[in-house]
């Protein structure tokens, strides 16, 4: 499903919606930038947490492609929200949009609570880190 090594830490609970780390294969590191739910024209869509995911999610999909990565490429993933129990109680609703953008491969994954993002109605912003393996990115 992905080129690189996923670890499950037997001391750890185990990981559900994240791997515990990512050993990568060698390959081009790509870094992408913070992506919101910002549409084409710049503006955030979505008032819910699970829309502005889906929009998010998407940009992020945009961004590995325009760098000649895919989703089985990720290795690290960080989510800052605005509001961590709006982001707990959306779960079920998140689960499928992660499926539908990004498969069923899960990278290391780490989630912030934070007060606010640069765009005040955004609710939700991702950071990823992919690697591509041979360089090809």
């Amino acid at each position: 499903m992905t080129p690189h090594r996923v670890v499950t830490a037997p001391d750890l609970a185990p990981p559900v919606g994240f791997a515990h780390a990512v050993v990568a294969a060698p390959g081009s590191t790509v870094y992408l930038g913070g992506q919101t739910a910002l549409d084409p024209a710049g503006a955030i869509v979505g008032a819910t947490m699970a829309e502005q995911f889906d929009q998010a999610a998407g940009n992020v999909v945009s961004a590995l492609t325009a760098a000649g990565a895919h989703a089985s490429h990720l290795v690290s993933f960080i989510i800052y929200v605005t509001d961590v129990a709006a982001y707990k109680a959306a779960l079920p609703e998140l689960g499928p949009l992660w499926r539908k953008h990004f498969g069923r491969h899960y990278p290391a994954v780490a989630l912030l609570g934070v007060t606010r993002l640069f765009d005040e109605e955004a609710l939700i912003e991702l950071v990823a880190t992919a690697v591509v393996p041979g360089g090809a990115a």
